[in-house]
């Protein structure tokens, strides 16, 4: 074999070399940015199963409190509106918005047993009670579960290759669940 022979396979040897190691660091972002979308996906998916939960046990509680209540039509009202635009939400933007919006209304609900004294000795208002705090804390922990996936993802997306990776998967930002500047307040309830 010639001496110009073996330098042209070396050359061609390392080229494909090269080439090999970039298209090996081309899959395994693109795998990772999918892994990642899948992973803020799946977080999601438990917040929605916990807000089900909550949307779940909300009717009962609102009828045990109607029938001590039932001059708090409007509070009423505003729970089923806020339980619709939940079901009607067509992206997670949105479902976040109606879930923040009946987090306001639940916490009203919820106060009225301090205008009920009846009510707040209830045993199936206790029991329905005591599940919805047990809900909102498993809500609490899944949004924030999502949440640090999110985190993981966009940080991901906006490194120099990640974004690249993603613009190549398809893959962009995802939004955060985040509470509105009107629920970071203490509720006010007027009777």
């Amino acid at each position: 074999m010639s001496k110009n022979l073996k330098i042209i396979l070396i050359t061609l040897g390392a080229i494909l070399l090269v080439g090999l190691m970039f298209a090996g660091k081309l899959i395994s972002g693109y795998n990772q940015v999918i892994a990642m979308d899948e992973n803020v996906k799946g977080k999601w998916a438990q917040v929605e199963n916990q807000l089900k939960r909550r949307y779940d046990l909300i009717p009962n509680l609102v009828e045990t409190v109607k029938g001590y209540a039932k001059h708090e039509k409007e509070l009423f009202e505003n729970i089923a509106e806020a339980r619709t635009k939940y079901f009607q939400a067509k992206n997670v933007n949105d479902k976040i918005k109606a879930s923040n919006r009946l987090e306001g209304v639940l916490s009203r609900l919820l106060l009225l047993q301090e205008r009920y004294p009846v009510l707040k000795a209830n045993e199936s208002f206790l029991k329905l009670q005591d599940s919805l705090e047990g809900t909102e804390n498993r809500i609490a922990v899944e949004r924030k579960r999502y949440n640090e996936s999110v985190q993981l993802l966009n940080t991901f997306v906006r490194t120099f290759f990640g974004r690249f990776y993603a613009m190549f998967a398809g893959v962009s930002n995802a939004d955060y669940y985040e509470v509105p500047e009107a629920q970071k307040s203490v509720p006010k309830v007027n009777f």
